[in-house]
């Protein structure tokens, strides 16, 4: 009877040893299970209690328009605006500027009076107690138009050839095309004592 007793208090000591076992394996599993139960419930939203309506295509679609619309018309406003400070030119026509007309230039207008117009002969003397230079000259037009006014200009040296003064006279006469003019004891003007050489040429002329 004793042996009976103590193995039945070993049989159900062990059984109730096993089932303590399990049951600590089990409760920090079923702990575990309900924080992330806990942890995959959905948040509570912001917007509380308040109600949200559906929208319909058509307000949005209207809206959508409206805000279009108002965009086209700012962007066409400034498009439309002129500055203050400039001219408004939005549909006047500018006609092209007329084209220079180019006239047909004669032949040998562009050459100078001066390029065929040369002294042909020269000679200077004084006068006036030897201070005024008197030239004698032949002036030649080989151009095929007349000539009027003419400058000379004269350079008066030394002896040694080293320059002394210059002078410059204007001739008030008319030379015909291909014709010459001799011009007698002319007054240049008033030159160095030393003076001993003098060589005139033409500075320039008009065309008549």
């Amino acid at each position: 009877m004793r042996i009976g007793l103590a193995s039945f208090r070993r049989f159900g000591a062990g059984r109730l040893g096993e089932r303590g076992f399990y049951a600590s394996l089990l409760l920090p599993l079923i702990a575990l299970a309900g924080i992330c139960a806990w942890f995959m419930l959905p948040e509570p939203s912001d917007a509380g209690d308040q109600g949200v309506w559906p929208v319909s295509s058509a307000t949005i679609r209207a809206a959508q328009n409206t805000a279009t619309g108002a965009q086209t018309a700012e962007v066409a406003k400034d498009a439309l605006a002129v500055p203050a400070d400039e001219p408004a030119t939005v549909g006047v026509a500018t006609a092209p500027p007329a084209a220079a007309e180019i006239q047909p230039s004669e032949p040998g207008s562009d050459r100078l009076p001066v390029d065929k117009l040369r002294i042909a002969s020269q000679i200077w003397q004084r006068g006036g107690l030897g201070s005024k230079a008197l030239v004698t000259m032949t002036l030649r037009n080989a151009n095929d138009f007349a000539v009027k006014d003419i400058e000379i200009a004269c350079a008066f040296i030394r002896r040694d050839g080293s320059p002394v003064t210059e002078r410059k006279r204007l001739i008030p006469d008319t030379i015909a095309m291909k014709s010459r003019k001799t011009y007698s004891r002319m007054l240049i003007g008033f030159v160095n004592v030393n003076a001993n050489k003098a060589k005139c040429t033409v500075v320039t002329a008009s065309r008549l």
